[in-house]
């Protein structure tokens, strides 16, 4: 079996052989607790119908959220992307696709009886049908990651800036479809193609911080004033505007996550990030059930300090339920199991990517 996300290699000189690159794990971890709090937070603030002080931290981290983990997940494509099409579309494509089967269909098993009572089985069992179409849930970010990879592979003769002005132009339009896989394959492959094609000044960005982490700080805190006047004014999805922000963003994590890693702070974020699609696959149950605990017992009154601890429930819950699933020997909820392989394991090194 090969766990979810795997180490075997390294870039350059920066870093000993089959070691992981410390902080795209900050980084990664930075961006998942973003993700499982705006979760979290949306989510209990509809249920109670107010909103709560987290909402703020919410909206401030909406232009870069997602844009740095598509970043991160295109900064290594260029050490794998030569790989024949058969071990290419195993680690691209089959590997994501076992995981978003299996957790659609374990999301809907315990979401499944209330859409039956709502609209019966029968369209209940459709709309489980339609998940392979319209990526259900909290799940379209693994349901996309493969047509990343493969639409950039397939277009590896044209122009790369022509790819990304193209790519732009599609993110400035804020294309509505209400199809997400089309909504949101042009508001991210941007910032996808931009971690594959601008690497290089990616990592120069990390060394950069890393020797001068006192401007470093100051440029994140212009950064943190810029972005959040943007959002408080309500500028942020403007055309152009967004993608600047969302590019702005991503260099942002990338220079916290490098300056954590450089003074080995908040080690809980870099395990975070290490284990980032094992806490995007399973945090949602947690999530819900410590939000329903909460709203039902009357235990906790403020909407904000309900939102933060059921944000920690679904990170910490994900990988409680991680670590159970090991003891239990159900490894294959977070392993792709030898079955699923259409390729030889043995690759080239690689680094550690977003996976």
């Amino acid at each position: 079996m090969t766990p979810i996300g795997t180490t075997a290699g390294t870039r350059g000189s920066q870093a000993a052989p089959a070691a992981r690159v410390d902080w795209v794990d900050y980084a990664k971890g930075i961006c998942i607790v973003m993700v499982v709090m705006m979760h979290s937070v949306l989510g209990v603030e509809l249920a109670a119908g107010e909103r709560g002080f987290m909402h703020v931290l919410v909206a401030f981290a909406r232009p870069f959220r997602m844009p740095d983990f598509f970043l991160i997940s295109g900064l290594f494509l260029p050490l794998v992307i030569d790989r024949d099409w058969r071990t290419y579309l195993d680690r691209k494509v089959v590997h994501f696709a076992y995981f978003y089967v299996l957790w659609v269909t374990i999301q809907f098993g315990f979401k499944a009886p209330g859409f039956a009572a709502q609209t019966g089985w029968r369209d209940a069992g459709l709309l489980y049908l339609e998940s392979f179409i319209e990526p259900f849930g909290t799940l379209w970010f693994i349901y996309l990651l493969p047509i990343f990879f493969v639409v950039t592979k397939l277009t590896r003769r044209i122009s790369p800036l022509a790819i990304w002005c193209a790519a732009a132009l599609l993110e400035s339009t804020h294309v509505a479809t209400g199809w997400t896989v089309i909504d949101e394959f042009c508001a991210r492959f941007v910032y996808f193609y931009s971690g594959y094609l601008f690497a290089d000044y990616v990592f120069a960005l990390s060394d950069r911080a890393r020797a001068y982490p006192v401007g470093a700080l100051a440029a994140l805190a212009i950064w943190a004033v810029v972005n959040g006047s943007v959002v408080a004014i309500g500028a942020s999805e403007w055309p152009i505007v967004s993608l600047v922000l969302g590019l702005a963003g991503a260099c942002a994590i990338v220079t916290t996550g490098t300056l954590l890693a450089h003074v080995r702070r908040m080690n809980f974020l870099r395990f975070c990030g290490e284990h980032s699609i094992v806490i995007y696959l399973a945090f949602f149950l947690p999530m819900a059930a410590t939000r329903t605990l909460l709203l039902r017992s009357g235990i906790i009154a403020d909407i904000g300090a309900m939102s933060l601890i059921v944000t920690i429930a679904g990170v910490v819950g994900a990988l409680l339920i991680w670590r159970a699933a090991l003891r239990l020997r159900a490894n294959f909820l977070f392993e792709r199991p030898d079955a699923f392989w259409i390729a030889p394991k043995k690759a080239g090194p690689v680094l550690q990517a977003a996976e």
